[in-house]
């Protein structure tokens, strides 16, 4: 079983892959027809939303003491799947529409 910090640090490293990816898909967004643009930016908004949420769950361990962290686990792992089936749903639309 992993400990906390561990288990932060790897989650943490999987925000910054999903920030740059991020960043690639809002230059994206920046550069497509206006229809386009719009339904990027909204793809683009519900993610950085996802995103936040993870992101204070992830405070949320990083807050507590002990073992109580474990409690949190749960909670956080779903976050983190919604946010990742979210990602892949997302890229997938803008490669679809960008071929």
């Amino acid at each position: 079983m992993e400990n906390k910090d561990a288990y932060l640090e790897k989650f943490n490293a999987k925000i910054k892959e999903l920030q740059a990816d991020l960043d690639k898909l809002d230059a994206k967004a920046r550069q497509a027809e206006a229809d386009l643009k719009i339904k990027y930016q909204k793809e683009i908004e519900d993610l950085k939303k996802k995103k936040t949420k993870f992101e204070s769950k992830l405070d949320e361990i990083r807050n507590t003491s002990g073992e109580a962290w474990k409690e949190l686990r749960t909670g956080t792992d779903k976050a983190f799947e919604d946010l990742k089936t979210s990602w892949e749903t997302a890229w997938d639309k803008f490669k679809r529409a960008n071929n």
